[in-house]
């Protein structure tokens, strides 16, 4: 096939064929969180991306509205607003992550945050965990597994209810 200055070149192929990773290459991968023992459906599965997107937005938006609340009170500027509601943020993901296995958002979307053997999380790991959450570069970078960075440094997985 000849391009616009008459050079003949192989037909192209589509971006997915090549950008898709190992699975289009036909590797068999297993289903995420096949590797640490848990179910491929159900409770106790690794949750998908959708519930966790839902989830992360409801903390958020919680987040937001008791910084809101706090900022009328405390006639605060936008910028301390903002940096308030990230550590609110934190906090809450921290402390209910710790203590419940779970945080509001996730509670509603039916997920909990566990170690691979479906233990409890511990407020330590938990910390760690919301502290690489609230960097944001982790929490966008995943395995197969659906993990995160953040997932992966404090040994955690976010599975069904």
């Amino acid at each position: 096939m000849a391009d616009s200055f008459g050079v003949m070149s192989e037909p192209r192929r589509s971006a997915g064929t090549w950008l898709s990773g190992a699975r289009a290459a036909g590797a068999d991968l297993g289903y995420p969180g096949e590797r640490m023992g848990l179910p491929q459906q159900g409770p106790g599965s690794v949750a998908g991306y959708g519930r966790r997107l839902v989830a992360l937005v409801v903390d958020w938006f919680l987040a937001l509205l008791v910084a809101q609340i706090l900022s009328a009170l405390l006639h605060w500027s936008p910028t301390t607003r903002s940096l308030v509601t990230l550590a609110i943020f934190g906090v809450l993901s921290w402390l209910l992550t710790g203590l419940f296995g779970t945080t509001v958002g996730k509670r509603l979307a039916g997920l909990r945050v566990a170690v691979p053997n479906g233990g409890r999380v511990g407020l330590l790991w938990a910390f760690e965990r919301a502290v690489l959450l609230v960097l944001l570069i982790p929490a966008v970078l995943w395995d197969r597994d659906h993990r995160g960075l953040h997932d992966r440094a404090a040994n955690t997985v976010v599975v069904v209810r």
